[in-house]
């Protein structure tokens, strides 16, 4: 079973739909034991990092998080849901994340803000996110983001401006910036792989 975290940030139903399409049951839920017990965890989010926090902090989401992944529990961030995996991000003031990954959200430095639309993804070597579908293109709506390296994980990365972490894995926590159910087929092998890899 996978559950999508409803702290209420995130396309919800969008997401249930392309997931479902795996033949998973797949359940939107904010009861900890369920998300706990999950055989994979989807963590969305659209919107400000600050807000996005705030709204997990009701729920205390942030602990739930933690103790999923200190447990090995498998977790996919999805482009918010991603951000806040990081220790902080600076969008509408300093904010604090969930601390699963090092580094800081900072703004894109590119001419136009926000980077709408499709992007090509350069995967890593031993992505298991994007296997079959590396340099693929998949669809972004983003201001901020994650960047440079990060220990022990594997990044792939898309160029808007300057080069910024379009997906990021290690152990059984992976995510992306992009929008894998709006993506079209890539969008859709991406989240097969991930539920074959749970």
């Amino acid at each position: 079973m996978i559950a999508i975290l409803d702290y209420g940030s995130g396309n919800l139903r969008s997401a249930q739909r392309a997931f479902e399409l795996t033949g998973k049951t797949v359940l939107i839920t904010s009861d900890p034991a369920v998300a706990l017990a999950a055989d994979g965890l989807v963590v969305p989010g659209v919107g400000a990092f600050g807000a996005c926090m705030e709204q997990l902090h009701a729920i205390n989401g942030v602990e739930l998080i933690q103790k999923r992944v200190a447990d090995g529990g498998p977790t996919l961030g999805i482009c918010v849901g991603m951000q806040i995996l990081f220790t902080s991000g600076v969008e509408k003031g300093n904010h604090s994340g969930v601390g699963i990954f090092e580094g800081e959200v900072s703004p894109i430095e590119a001419p136009v803000l926000p980077h709408i639309g499709w992007n090509t993804v350069v995967a890593a070597a031993d992505s298991v996110l994007l296997r079959g579908v590396e340099e693929e293109s998949f669809y972004f709506v983003h201001s901020y983001a994650a960047k440079g390296e990060v220990a022990g994980a594997a990044i792939s990365t898309a160029h808007y401006g300057e080069n910024f972490i379009a997906a990021i894995e290690r152990d059984h926590v992976r995510a992306t910036q992009f929008h894998p159910e709006k993506s079209g087929r890539a969008g859709a092998q991406l989240i097969q792989n991930w539920v074959t890899s749970l």
